[in-house]
């Protein structure tokens, strides 16, 4: 049987009235094999103004977070339980209209897939004026006027004219700005940025997100950047969330986590970059083994079965017990922190320079 360690917080940050407050999270989803354990136990905070990134491989539960903050999931087969609390309105309780005065107002997603986020039947113009006409009560004409000025944000060229086309029109990165416009159109004050740049070329790529930092200027949004991109996350974030397993393994500011990371599955992300200065002959480091089942997961740690510094703990200690994310700056780990500090030095850092 898993239990606990004690550890301060219990893995739930301090409270501090942020803006978006997410307590003990957890996400179960019923299928044919059995219950998916997508998020277990997830908490983090996010103010005003500022870039949270949340980084890990595929099945993480990144994406499961950040869709269930805004109760895109089908009540029949999840379970949800915690609390999330956006700028004092609790989410998980609310009913399915309060959450559409939510959904494109307050808070926004940007998709990683544009082009099956948006509706080929009709025209971008009005898909990016829809929300607006929606939740401002403006007339048909001034949520036009509003989806072209936003185009043009966006730096669409000919805003007028090409509002009128339909997504086939766009190309992938045309149609990635014109999903931030419709993200945007109402100001929110959340936007959840969804691998956003995955599929785009690394010249477009620069552009979308020079794009969303000008933005988050401009309107002053609170910004949650999903990726699996260390090299991103390092350009946009304020603060990394680093996720394994359906928790957070390791939270802290962009430089504390990159140039100081506290957990093994951290390091691992980081050995696994390929670096410019690098020696082309260097192989990379992969992290060995595979992401766990999320309808079985191991017990204890959730990343001991693919952990090489279990014999620095000793015992089963890493089978048995779960070790809880510190609050504050910490790794979810059993590691001292003298240990952490020697390997990191010895073993890690070399291979990042």
């Amino acid at each position: 049987m898993t239990t606990l360690t004690k550890e301060s917080g219990a893995g739930a940050p301090a409270d501090s009235g942020a803006f978006l407050s997410v307590r003990d999270l957890y996400v179960r989803f019923k299928t044919e094999d059995g219950v998916v354990k997508a998020v277990d136990g997830l908490s983090f905070e996010l103010e005003r103004g500022k870039t949270l990134g949340i980084v890990g491989e595929s099945g993480s539960g990144k994406s499961v977070t950040n869709l269930t903050i805004l109760g895109l999931h089908n009540p029949m087969f999840t379970t949800v339980e915690g609390e999330i609390v956006l700028d004092g309105q609790e989410l998980i309780t609310a009913r399915e209209s309060e959450l559409e005065k939510v959904r494109g107002n307050k808070a926004a997603m940007i998709f990683q897939d544009p082009l099956t986020a948006l509706s080929p039947y009709y025209t971008v113009g009005r898909q990016i004026a829809e929300p607006f006409w929606k939740h401002t009560g403006a007339s048909k004409k001034a949520a036009w006027d509003r989806a072209v000025e936003m185009l043009g944000k966006v730096g669409i060229p000919n805003p007028k004219e090409r509002a009128k086309d339909y997504p086939h029109q766009f190309s992938g990165g045309m149609r990635q700005r014109a999903m931030i416009a419709m993200a945007l159109v109402c100001d929110p004050d959340l936007l959840i940025a969804d691998e956003p740049t995955t599929a785009l070329d690394v010249t477009v790529q620069a552009q979308i997100l020079d794009l969303l930092k000008d933005l988050q200027q401009e309107f002053g949004s609170a910004i949650i950047f999903i990726t699996h991109d260390l090299g991103v996350i390092a350009d946009m974030a304020d603060d990394i969330m680093v996720m394994y397993a359906g928790g957070a393994v390791e939270r802290g500011s962009v430089n504390e986590v990159l140039r100081s990371p506290q957990h093994p599955y951290t390091w691992g992300l980081l050995n696994s970059m390929p670096r410019l200065d690098s020696d082309l002959s260097t192989p990379l480091a992969p992290i060995p083994g595979a992401p766990p089942s999320l309808l079985k997961p191991p017990s204890g740690c959730r990343f001991h079965p693919r952990c090489t510094f279990q014999g620095e703990v000793g015992g089963a200690r890493c089978v048995d017990q779960l070790p809880l994310l510190p609050a504050g700056r910490g790794g979810a780990c059993h590691l001292t922190a003298e240990q952490k500090q020697t390997i990191f030095i010895e073993q890690i850092k070399p291979r990042l320079r």
